[in-house]
């Protein structure tokens, strides 16, 4: 009898369903289906921690492809405190530890971003048969190309963005659009780019006002009526990245705005005296149906890790480089951020395209 354990953590994202639904359809294609239990985690390792799973069969994982979010739910964990007791008082590692021995799993197949990786490889550690996949709108994971969840994600945003085109045009203004992104711009570059954004600020280039605003009566100067700026939630002036993590924080505590992108349309506003507009499509951008792109590239993903389930082999992410499907070390994936190059290709073409990036 094989045994599985599979869960998905952090926050939610198209396809996760179609990646789980990989795994289990290339077990039970593989003929171990009569030899298998599949043992679903209830938000996330909330449900490994204490307990709290419910059994899964191939009938679970039908008609599922299409489905955002996740069938098993999923929560935050921080893995900053694994270490700490839980709210019984209980280790949650030792916690996670006991659920997989008690159940007898031959391999805890999770699904998740950063933080979850973190936690996983933590897991491997301790000596438990761990597979991953890479979820994240960020497309953040170091060790893989892409994830699952990205460009869904990017579609959602640009959709977005498409849709203020007409507006800002009708009304000649400014529009900002806040793409999700702490530490990361992949999303808000790509959606920037797609939709023909005039303007677009990632945490990784710090923007210069000035430069900002110098876009913006460039256009004004060549007839343009309206400017359009895709601004990533971890967007930061070049004075704020001077300041330390603790500094910064602080100084957040203080301004009257709710994000950077409001702070930005302020100063917009101060110094040019145009109408400007902030939109902020928030969680849309991890909802609804993954696009076809995820649900064939989740469902890659889920199959090799049914693979190397059979095989055996654990302790890897399954991610993709160069086209094609690959196996990662675990310990090489946890703690890593993959971000943005200020100098990468993709930012000199987007320049090439006129795209400023508040720097110059």
């Amino acid at each position: 009898m094989m045994r599985i354990g599979m869960l998905t953590s952090g926050g939610d994202c198209q396809a996760l369903n179609a990646a789980m639904r990989g795994v289990v359809k290339c077990l039970y294609n593989s003929g171990v289906g009569g030899e298998l239990e599949i043992f679903g985690f209830n938000a996330g390792y909330k449900g490994l921690i204490n307990s709290d799973f419910r059994m899964l069969t191939g009938d679970d994982f039908s008609g599922i492809l299409t489905k955002g979010g996740t069938i098993l739910g999923s929560s935050r964990v921080p893995f900053k405190t694994i270490d700490e007791p839980d709210e019984k008082g209980n280790n949650k590692v030792e916690s996670m530890k006991h659920t997989y021995h008690k159940l007898s799993l031959d391999c805890l197949v999770i699904l998740g971003g950063n933080g979850t990786h973190k936690t996983a490889n933590r897991l491997r550690e301790e000596g438990l048969n761990v597979i991953t996949l890479p979820k994240t709108i960020d497309n953040d994971l170091w060790g893989t190309d892409m994830t699952f969840g990205f460009q869904s994600a990017v579609d959602v945003a640009t959709h977005v963005i498409d849709c203020i085109h007409t507006t800002a045009d009708s009304h000649g203004r400014v529009f900002i659009v806040e793409v999700m992104g702490h530490k990361a711009g992949w999303l808000t570059l790509n959606a920037g780019m797609a939709s023909g954004a005039d303007i677009i600020l990632i945490p990784e280039i710090p923007y210069h006002m000035d430069c900002v605003i110098n876009a913006i009566k460039r256009r004004e100067a060549r007839g343009s009526k309206f400017t359009i700026l895709a601004v990533a939630e971890g967007a930061i002036s070049a004075e704020d990245a001077k300041l330390s993590k603790k500094e910064y924080a602080k100084k957040l505590e203080k301004l009257p705005f709710p994000s950077v992108s409001y702070e930005v349309a302020d100063a917009i506003a101060k110094k040019t005296g145009l109408e400007v507009r902030v939109t902020v499509p928030g969680h849309m951008q991890r909802g609804g149906s993954p696009c076809p792109y995820d649900r064939v590239f989740a469902s890659r993903l889920g199959a090799e890790a049914g693979r190397l389930i059979l095989k055996g082999e654990y302790g890897v992410m399954v991610g993709y480089k160069d086209r094609e499907i690959v196996r990662v070390p675990l310990k090489d994936v946890a703690g890593k951020l993959k971000t943005v190059a200020p100098d990468a290709t993709i930012i000199k073409e987007a320049k090439m395209l006129g795209i400023s990036f508040g720097d110059e």
